[in-house]
């Protein structure tokens, strides 16, 4: 069960970061700029993009959200 879950992760990540990368496009923003904003660590960003990210922190979610002003539901 636990290798199902995480596989399901993995998946949303990808499409987090499509979610993500509109957001950021439709405001000019970029990862460095975002990575600030949030708190978050800028390499964040570029594994979300490129699927090397294996699970996506619950706490880091929250601080993109809060700093682009948006609900966890956008992501969705």
């Amino acid at each position: 069960m636990r290798v199902s879950v995480l596989q399901h992760i993995v998946f949303r990540g990808k499409k987090i970061w499509e979610k993500l990368n509109k957001i950021m496009q439709e405001r000019d923003l970029n990862g460095s700029q975002l990575s600030k904003m949030a708190g978050v660590n800028r390499s964040f960003f570029s594994d979300l993009k490129t699927g090397k990210v294996k699970y996506l922190s619950w706490p880091n979610m929250c601080k993109i959200a809060d700093a682009l002003e948006v609900s966890l539901d956008e992501f969705r």
